[in-house]
Order: C-alpha cells, then structure tokens, then sequence
C-alpha cells in the first residue's frame, strides 16, 4: 500500500496570465458592485480593488478551462501493482454557487489500480480543476471521483472531502465550527472491508 500525504510546500514563481477583454468587463461589474454598496471606488483603497477582484475571480474558476482528464491521461503508467493507493490531506479551496463564498478544506482519494497508475501530483491537480469552479460539496465529490474511474478504470475508487463553508459560517445560521462531510466510492470499495481499510487510513496519523 502507499500513502502519500500533500503537506509539502514548493516554492516556484508562477506567471499569471488574463483575458484582457474579460478582465476588464469584470472590472466594470466589481467597480458597480462597490458603488451599489455604498462605497467610493475612487477612494484610494479601492483604486485597484476591481481590477484585483477581477483576476481573483478568474483565478478561481480557472477550473472551466481545463480538462481533468488530460490531466490523468498526461501520466498515466503501465504498472501491477494492485494495492491501494492513497493521498490524503488535499488541501481544497472552491467557491459555493449559491453565494459566490469560500468553501475549504481536505479531500482523501484512493484508488486500486487495474494495470494502469498515475503520477501521484495528478490527483491534487485533478482536485484543483474541480474546485476552481462554482461548486456545491456533492458534486464536487462525485465529478472527482468519477473522473478518477473513467479515465484510470481502475479496480475501485473512493473520495471523502471535508469542509467548512463560509455561507453558514458568516451569514445564515452562522455556526463557527460544523464541517461538512461527503464522500463516494465505486468499485471494491463498495466492500465493507476495503471501505474501512480506507476510512481508518485517512483518520491515522501516520505521516
């Protein structure tokens, strides 16, 4: 069995690049939602507010122009082994299309391989591409997992996320500390004995 755990940092300069044109109509629309509220986007905080929340936006649905699949496919490796496979403690950042507010927390996948492995980086990438779109919890879970078993095949596959919303945390029923938990699994890990194995391996510290 391996298990990898995603806590490690790396440090790299990443150039960002934008849609000039869409950049600057979500500039517009911010520079009026500042206004709406009451708020003086002349004001010398809030000069660069627009154009900032602009490319904050698109960085955070970045997910609707990239293919998942790709992704696994671009790593994909003849191998037999035939075990789980395990990485846990993804740490994952999306937006709720109900209010356009923060959801965050940690996604745990495994799979069992059926003649094929993926580059172990793929799966949080694969995380990533997901979440940078407006989301809800449940879905998110299942577009993972499914994306995992239609292009990996493999014997069986399982996901569980955990996570804190921000739209019950700062408006609505405001409460601090409830967590969210979705999970899904296909394959072997419908078994009950594969499923726990699963389950008490993500809830173990042994990294």
């Amino acid at each position: 069995m391996t298990v990898i755990s995603n806590n490690d940092s790396v440090n790299y300069i990443r150039k960002e690049e934008y849609n000039p044109e869409v950049t600057s109509e979500l500039i517009d629309s911010f520079t009026h939602v500042l206004q709406r509220v009451g708020e003086d986007p002349a004001r010398e905080g809030l000069l660069k507010t627009p154009e900032r929340a602009a490319k904050a936006m698109q960085f955070l649905t970045s997910g609707y122009h990239t293919d998942p699949a790709e992704i696994l496919k671009s790593a994909m490796f003849s191998e037999e082994y035939s075990e789980m496979v395990l990485v846990k403690d993804i740490e994952l950042y999306s937006l709720c299309e109900h209010h356009i507010l923060p959801f965050f927390g940690k996604a745990h996948i495994a799979y069992i391989p059926n003649g094929y492995i993926v580059g172990l980086s793929k799966i949080p990438r694969v995380v990533d591409v997901f979440a940078r779109r407006l989301q809800v919890q449940e879905r998110l879970t299942h577009e993972i997992l499914n994306c995992l078993q239609e292009v990996l095949q493999p014997l069986g596959a399982a996901i569980v996320i955990e996570a804190r919303h921000m739209c019950m945390m700062m408006r609505g029923v405001q409460k601090q500390n409830s967590v969210t938990t979705t999970s899904a699994f296909t394959g072997e890990f419908r078994n009950e004995e594969t499923r726990s194995e699963f389950l008490n391996l993500i809830s173990s510290n042994l990294h």
